[in-house]
């Protein structure tokens, strides 16, 4: 009898991860057909490598998860920048570039759990706004290495896959 149970339970607890990536493959395919920006395979990857989003059973616990795993890319991005100046490794000029995409950073994780709040409460224009808002950190923290033209941007790789984390959650919001 103990055997049965297991077996059905297995069975469940199998058909679950299943469907949870058949949820996360399609969702991501939907959304990379609208965005050209969104990576499909980086979006898989992303979602099966974070426990919250294989167990989600819905777009908007999916949204819920990426949205998180975006806000704690957010963090981490700023602490590599945060190390970066106390270790003092950077050339001359860099310094202010630094505190303002830290401060980016903060801006974004502000917009992130706002929006997360508003994905709970099913208000998903309120979302999709603070996750555009989110979204626009990466891109202000390389332009303003741009502007210096005297060093390449410590953090390029960083703030690319940090754009990615947070495109998911908007593009899957728009789906909503």
């Amino acid at each position: 009898m103990k055997f049965l149970v297991s077996l059905v339970m297995c069975s469940l607890l199998l058909n679950g991860l299943a469907s949870a990536q058949t949820l996360i493959q399609d969702s991501c395919k939907k959304a990379a057909a609208k965005d050209p920006q969104m990576k499909y395979d980086f979006c898989v990857n992303s979602l099966t490598q974070d426990p919250q989003s294989k167990t989600a059973t819905t777009l908007e616990g999916l949204v819920i998860a990426s949205t998180k795993n975006a806000a704690a890319k957010t963090t981490n991005v700023k602490g590599i920048v945060e190390q970066i100046l106390k270790g003092k490794r950077y050339g001359p000029g860099i310094e202010t570039v630094l505190h303002d995409c830290i401060e980016h950073y903060d801006d974004a994780n502000g917009s992130l759990n706002t929006a997360l709040a508003s994905v709970q409460s099913h208000d998903y224009s309120t979302a999709t706004v603070n996750l555009g808002a989110a979204l626009d950190a990466p891109g202000n923290c390389e332009d303003g290495f741009k502007e210096r033209k005297q060093q390449k941007s410590p953090v390029t790789n960083e703030n690319n896959i940090l754009f990615q984390k947070i495109l998911i959650p908007l593009a899957f919001t728009n789906m909503l």
